[in-house]
């Protein structure tokens, strides 16, 4: 609510001056926020993530590891926040709340005695300087590429804010700092060059021989072998991810095994949606050129039908006519749609990503129609994807104005539709 109420008052600054004054501002909010919770990070593990993608699945699949060891966790990422066994969906459409938020969550899960805090750090908070003030006992690295490039002016200003957030490892006051970093990754130098007491580097090949399936991963974890109801690569990397940093902290493999053969998926992130149709539908937040091609390679074995927006309006416009590309490449028919259109005209983004393909596609504005739609042309063996929401609780419109939305429940709903009549 504070950091709410701060935001209101830059309205009364004069834009040239708040320019200037805007790093001190942001940075003062930011030691105020942990000086009135009393530095919180300083007294539990914290364990930071960031990247590109994987960011929430790799912190769902760490906490899942935590647990099983018997530690007691907290977590902060796009689809929600929890505190021991409390847990609530984020609702903020933000991966990283407000300075005050952070600092607040962190002092809780003091309180409530977790051992364990696991944070979603993204490049948008770390330009609001949302990630200082929080010591960091370890960082993970997950992958990078092109996202967000309107708001930061450039990739390397992309880049560089998600450097920043490694290089908050190197100031932290805690013993044993600890680097995880993908080491598939182009850029994982510049991640790697930030201090830390120990450095990890992570591979694909460490998990090899491997498998990805519709159904899951087979990979091998010490040359013992290990199933995952996980689908796709990037899954596999994300698991990677995860097992690495609980080996960090001196889990055995045998906890890290039986945990993730336990972990049954993350809401949003390839959600299969069922309701006992004899084929499948698919919920899944990817929203880049890149996760949305990982995402359609899982099923291309399949006819897909897939329903997409293209990006949020005013925003990353670079990637709307290749996203297009994409699904015209690995889909059967295409069902274009509404996402996020803020302030920018909704049929202006469609035909945005219309553009790069070569094939008409369908193209319904009404959200849950193309969903209702997409499931109606489904048949047996048929695969419905439904990309751009993941867990996002709203559709955001013009001046500020917010639709309650859930995609797997309207999936899920008109899935229920079709089979009761």
């Amino acid at each position: 609510m504070l950091d709410s109420f701060l935001a209101k008052t830059r309205n009364w600054i004069p834009k040239a001056l708040f320019r200037i004054a805007n790093p001190l501002y942001h940075r003062t909010l930011a030691f105020v926020a942990a000086c009135i919770y009393r530095f919180p990070s300083r007294h539990i593990k914290v364990i930071g993530i960031t990247g590109t993608k994987g960011k929430s699945s790799t912190v769902e699949i760490l906490n899942a590891i935590l647990e099983e060891a018997g530690y007691k966790t907290a977590l902060t990422n796009t689809i929600r926040f929890k505190i021991g066994d409390m847990s609530s969906d984020n609702l903020y459409k933000m991966s990283m709340p407000g300075r005050f938020f952070m600092q607040k969550f962190l002092r809780s899960a003091v309180k409530h005695k977790c051992d364990y805090a696991i944070l979603e750090m993204t490049s948008q908070g770390a330009i609001t300087y949302r990630h200082l003030f929080i010591d960091m006992d370890a960082f993970i690295f997950t992958n990078i590429s092109p996202e967000h490039i309107e708001a930061h002016g450039s990739y390397e200003h992309y880049l560089n804010a998600k450097v920043s957030i490694a290089r908050r490892l190197a100031v932290s006051k805690k013993k044993n700092r600890i680097m995880i970093a993908n080491g598939d990754d182009k850029e994982v130098e510049k991640f790697l060059e930030c201090d830390a007491d120990q450095k990890m580097r992570f591979h694909i090949t460490d998990v090899a021989p491997y498998t990805i399936k519709k159904e899951g991963i087979d990979f091998t974890l010490t040359k013992t072998p290990v199933t995952s109801q996980l689908s796709g690569l990037f899954n596999l990397y994300n698991i990677l991810a995860a097992i690495t940093a609980a080996q960090s902290q001196g889990i055995s493999n045998d906890i890290i095994i039986r945990a993730i053969e336990k972990f049954n998926g993350i809401k949003g992130r390839v959600e299969l949606i069922d309701a006992g149709q004899d084929f499948k539908v698919v919920v899944d937040y990817a929203h880049t050129p890149d996760s949305l091609e990982k995402v359609y390679q899982v099923f291309q074995s399949s006819r897909n039908i897939c329903i997409l927006g293209g990006t949020g309006g005013g925003r990353d416009t670079w990637k709307r006519g290749e996203m297009g590309h994409i699904a015209d490449e690995y889909c059967d028919e295409v069902i274009l749609t509404d996402e996020d259109p803020y302030d920018e005209n909704p049929e202006n983004i469609v035909n945005d990503v219309a553009k790069g393909m070569t094939h008409a596609p369908t193209i319904i504005m009404d959200r849950r129609m193309a969903i209702r739609e997409g499931i109606k042309r489904a048949q047996t063996g048929d695969v419905v994807i439904i990309t751009g929401k993941g867990t996002d609780p709203y559709i955001m419109g013009p001046q500020g104005t917010k639709t309650p939305w859930s995609d797997a429940r309207v999936a899920k709903e008109e899935l229920e539709k079709r089979l009761s009549n």
